[in-house]
């Protein structure tokens, strides 16, 4: 694989290091970011669509 460098402030590079764990390299820790924000929007999409009248609820079927 290849490498690459971001540069980040030293406040968000603490920031990273607060949320990883001990031993958790950044790349663990921005990885776990991702898909922590992939599930927030998914279900941010599925609160959308319940709102709309695009979805109707099973119950309703």
């Amino acid at each position: 694989m290849t490498q690459t460098t971001i540069q980040v402030s030293t406040e968000t590079r603490e920031k990273l290091k607060k949320l990883g764990r001990k031993g958790q390299t950044y790349e663990e820790v921005i990885e776990n970011l991702i898909e922590i924000s992939k599930k927030a929007m998914f279900f941010d999409e599925l609160d959308r669509i319940a709102d709309t009248e695009e979805f109707t609820p099973l119950d309703d079927l």
